[in-house]
């Protein structure tokens, strides 16, 4: 009867929210619409890059490792939008080409620690007691270092590569993302509906899944899209000291890297990936703070 009764009330409660909640999200985009253009604006940039990525063979002029010595360090022209680099090769295809592995490590990376830290900072919140304290303490010493500077010791100790990258930035990301779930998880496993659901024998899990998780779903929109923007720059920053992307791949921080030393000579090769990457880091941030904007309960109560 019990099992009956709990089945009943999830159901409900499942009902509900799936019928209210279509109606609450389709209101909150059309408020961001309506609220903040340069979110939207933002939102567009973002996507017409995605796709430049995504589809950089139909896009891109010519082939990221296609060389032509004889046309070597030339200036922007009809036939090279942003010129050519020491080797020949069309910058504004590298461009292309160099968003997609910017982009993934933005993404990747953030997904791996997001979900690593809602999961620590659901049960640090909801247990509390010395599991908290572990969970906590280990996000303290985290956060007592840069991220940047503990992603370089990770990249020194596991050497340069994309699959390392993934590696540091995701166990120097988390941190972060665990004690805003925490914050939430705790002042939420108080909440009437939390309550009744313990009262009718709902399992722990099932509550921080199903009651306490979408609650925080928010703010944790809002903090991946700040946290992409942050992976992104911290991708280039390896990169541009030596120790991120490899050859024969490119990514804008590489091309920045390379790019470095005709500064004086030739500025479009370190300045085409600066402005990409202030583009794309602008763009994600608009967007986070529209976003944040729109879905902070606490903004609307102000």
């Amino acid at each position: 009867m019990a099992d009956l009764q709990e089945k009943n009330v999830l159901f409900q409660e499942d009902t509900a929210a799936q019928i209210g909640e279509s109606d609450t999200w389709a209101d909150k985009l059309k408020t961001l619409a309506r609220q903040n253009k340069l979110a939207v604006f933002s939102a567009v940039v973002i996507l017409i890059i995605a796709l430049m990525a995504i589809f950089a063979p139909l896009v891109a002029p010519y082939g990221y490792m296609e060389q032509d010595l004889l046309n070597r360090l030339q200036a922007p022209s009809a036939a090279h939008l942003l010129g050519t680099d020491e080797l020949g090769r069309d910058v504004f295809s590298r461009l292309i080409y160099g968003a997609r592995i910017s982009l993934v490590v933005g993404l990747i990376p953030t997904v791996i620690a997001m979900t690593s830290g809602t999961i620590l900072g659901l049960i640090a919140g909801f247990y509390g007691g010395k599991v908290d304290y572990i969970i906590m303490r280990l996000g303290d010493i985290m956060l007592a270092f840069p991220a940047l500077l503990l992603a370089m010791v990770f990249m020194y100790t596991l050497g340069g590569g994309l699959m390392n990258i993934f590696i540091a930035l995701s166990v120097t990301e988390w941190a972060g993302t665990a004690r805003v779930v925490r914050a939430q998880t705790l002042s939420l496993k108080e909440a009437e509906y939390v309550e009744a659901a313990r009262s009718i024998g709902v399992k722990n899990w099932r509550i921080m899944v199903r009651h306490i998780l979408p609650n925080c779903i928010p703010s944790l929109i809002v903090l991946f899209t700040l946290n992409i923007p942050a992976a992104i720059l911290s991708e280039s920053s390896l990169s541009f000291l030596g120790v991120g992307v490899t050859l024969p791949n490119t990514s804008w921080g590489l091309m920045a890297s390379w790019g470095k030393k005709y500064l004086f000579t030739e500025p479009w090769l370190p300045i085409a990936p600066c402005v990409a990457i202030m583009i794309v880091v602008l763009a994600f941030n608009f967007l986070g703070d529209g976003l944040r904007d729109v879905l902070d309960p606490y903004l609307k109560e102000q």
